[in-house]
């Protein structure tokens, strides 16, 4: 029997904000728990112990139930978050939702590999940088890389965020290592405490500065984003 999927929240469709897939629509299973405490985390009611009283244990079948009535029907891109979803057996809802028409996508800082890694349509890797306060283990990123290696493997690509000229210098690091995959900066997003207003002004400022880095450095291969449902809501749940 299947083991029960920790969820935080299913929301959607919105329109994806970050990394390889921004700008198309999507669903969201955001799963509860991670073995990450990055300092600057947007998403701490989905990592924190103390919110586990609001995460639901649910079956593939239930959230994929859910996914259905969000959608009306009709099968889309499902984005699967967290926390780190890696933590969660993902493995029947991907096979469910295959089955059913829809295709999955995963975000994971890649300190937890998976043999269903395989069997995604898109996996993301977003190894975190030295603002995070967290190491990269360069092992378990590389063991993450090779469980996508199947028949039909996923999409995939690099995501790091960065806040200053450390996290830069990382990226560049990081990009050295996985020469082959697409990798995507993006501009960091500060505590959800603070004002919308605020966010979007820093955000702004920091995107400028990141293009005239890479622009300055010549590193033509990177792809610079912000985020853009904050720039489009702000610091919300649920978009």
């Amino acid at each position: 029997m299947a083991e029960n999927i920790v969820v935080s929240e299913i929301f959607g469709p919105v329109v994806q904000g970050e990394g390889a897939l921004i700008g198309r629509p999507t669903l969201f299973v955001r799963t509860g728990g991670c073995d990450f405490r990055c300092a600057w985390c947007d998403t701490l009611y989905a990592v924190l112990p103390e919110y586990r009283a609001d995460w639901t244990p649910m079956s593939a079948d239930a959230i994929l139930g859910q996914l259905h009535e969000l959608c009306s029907g009709k099968p889309m891109l499902v984005t699967l978050s967290g926390g780190n979803p890696a933590l969660q057996p993902l493995q029947s809802l991907l096979d469910l939702g295959h089955n059913a028409g829809y295709s999955f996508a995963l975000e994971t800082q890649g300190n937890v590999a998976r043999d269903w890694f395989g069997d995604l349509d898109y996996l993301v890797l977003s190894p975190k940088p030295p603002s995070s306060g967290m190491a990269v283990n360069w092992q378990r990123l590389d063991d993450c890389f090779q469980c996508a290696q199947s028949a039909k493997p996923p999409q995939t690509s690099l995501k790091i965020v960065v806040f200053d000229e450390h996290d830069y210098q990382f990226a560049r690091q990081v990009g050295t290592r996985y020469p082959a995959l697409p990798l995507y900066l993006q501009v960091g997003n500060t505590a959800p405490e603070s004002s919308a207003e605020l966010e979007i002004s820093l955000l702004l400022e920091r995107l400028r500065w990141l293009c005239e880095r890479v622009l300055s450095d010549g590193w033509h291969n990177a792809i610079v984003l912000p985020q853009l449902h904050v720039l489009i809501y702000g610091n919300r749940r649920g978009v």
